[in-house]
């Protein structure tokens, strides 16, 4: 029997011990599994209180039961759920049950959804969406999740696609009526026309997504700085907590600490790093070596001063990568810190705080937010949401400008560029030739999802 033909089943909840336990049941032997436990199936989509007894007869739990039937449910097969009390003996009890019943066993991390996927209750962007809702950390970081799932762009794009494909239908039957006079210059206005129009919104859509899919990871803010500077203690103010370890001796710090923060919905992990500086200790270099790599690779570097300390531009340039003529990487802000010392003057484009008290925090913070909000530009109504997203729109748009280009040299050639551009949104869709994409997105959903 193909692994596709088998009745799956997973804890659709929180991890146990909880309140109540969810579930999932899915697949053709789903009925056997509910009529087993329960007695009866209930009347679909409405919830039913019932006894739960293994295959002995002994109870295993009151709980409550749903039913759906195939195909009105959520992967497309039939779908039992069990709402039970949250103990892990409980949920050892109902596994061990449902594992009785033939050709039932436990799911795979996403199968679920990749079941709901190839049952068409979702396109591959809105599973894509799921995953993103799943693991979103951020408001903002939701809303975009759920606008995919929604299917913000799995519909642009099958409209898309089909008027690519009505485009084609016009220039094939131009190919097919060659020799009827004015008739393939009737077929082809029309279709070149509407290979523009499409041309012209997927480039629209692509100019404007600025760094959207970047969301999902958010951004990297560095916190660098010589030793003793207050890099820690910055780092503990701006997570309102003690995260690392402050000391008054210098090279405490030895490797790179994060802190994931939630700023005004933008994710921003903050990352602590030893402080630069030549030394013996062969621990100490490889933190300083460490501190410098995750620094070059960041979106926006914390230069770390003493409040009158004098910056040395050759070390902030040591921060950003280098290429043959010149420097990449993220701006470097100056940030002078223990102004509760005495120091109360800075220059424009730096900030003054004191570590220790909080003092100049707040304007930091609301700093890292506008900076941010900049770094996204137009996410929140962003389609694209992840890089494979931002490659298939651009093959069809290459695909729409090259059939643009050779409808003069032969309508066979431009057909053909417009069959890659359908391809291109199918596979986005997930609808055509994604084995080799699947794998790697289902894997990383919750068992149970």
């Amino acid at each position: 029997m193909h692994l596709r033909d088998q009745t799956i089943f997973a804890l659709s909840s929180g991890r146990a011990p909880s309140a109540i336990a969810v579930v999932r049941v899915s697949g053709p032997q789903a009925s056997a599994v509910l009529t087993a436990l329960a007695g009866r199936l209930p009347a679909p989509r409405q919830a039913s209180r019932r006894l739960l007894r293994d295959g002995a007869g002994e109870p295993i739990d009151d709980a409550v039961v749903l039913w759906f039937p195939g195909p009105g449910s959520a992967t497309g097969e039939d779908v039992a759920e069990f709402h039970v009390h949250g103990g892990r003996a409980v949920l050892v009890a109902l596994f061990a049950a449902i594992s009785l019943i033939p050709n039932s066993r436990a799911a795979e991390p996403g199968e679920f959804t990749r079941r709901a996927f190839e049952n068409g209750k979702l396109d591959l962007t809105e599973a894509e969406g799921l995953d993103d809702l799943i693991h979103a950390d951020t408001d903002r970081q939701r809303r975009q999740a759920l606008r995919q799932l929604e299917g913000l762009l799995g519909n642009r794009a099958r409209d898309w696609r089909e008027r690519i494909i009505e485009a084609s239908a016009l220039i094939e039957a131009g190919i097919d009526f060659s020799d009827e006079g004015d008739v393939p210059a009737e077929l082809m206005a029309p279709a070149v026309h509407a290979i523009g129009a499409l041309h012209d919104e997927i480039a629209k859509v692509l100019a404007a997504q600025g760094r959207s899919e970047r969301l999902r990871e958010g951004i990297v803010v560095a916190i660098a700085g010589e030793p003793n500077v207050g890099k820690s203690t910055l780092m503990n103010q701006l997570a309102r907590r003690e995260v690392a370890i402050v000391s008054p001796h210098a090279g405490t710090t030895r490797d790179v600490i994060e802190v994931q923060l939630d700023l005004d919905g933008y994710p921003v992990t903050v990352i602590d790093t030893a402080g630069i500086r030549e030394t013996d200790d062969p621990v100490e270099q490889e933190g300083v070596r460490r501190a410098r790599a995750r620094a070059e690779d960041a979106d926006l570097v914390l230069w770390l001063v003493e409040a009158e300390q004098v910056v040395d531009p050759d070390a902030m340039r040591s921060l950003r990568k280098s290429g043959d003529d010149h420097q990449s990487g993220g701006p470097v802000w100056i940030v002078r810190n223990k102004i509760d010392l005495g120091f109360e003057a800075r220059s424009p484009g730096e900030f003054a705080i004191s570590a220790s008290r909080g003092d100049g925090i707040p304007a930091l913070v609301d700093a890292l937010i506008k900076f941010a909000a900049e770094f996204f530009g137009t996410s929140e109504g962003a389609l694209v949401t992840r890089a494979r997203q931002r490659e298939l729109l651009g093959q069809a748009r290459d695909s729409l400008r090259r059939s643009l280009d050779l409808v003069e040299e032969g309508e066979e050639l431009a057909a053909e560029e417009l069959r890659s551009a359908a391809y291109a949104l199918g596979r986005l869709l997930g609808r055509v030739d994604v084995e080799d994409v699947l794998g790697a997105i289902f894997q990383k959903f919750c068992i149970g999802k």
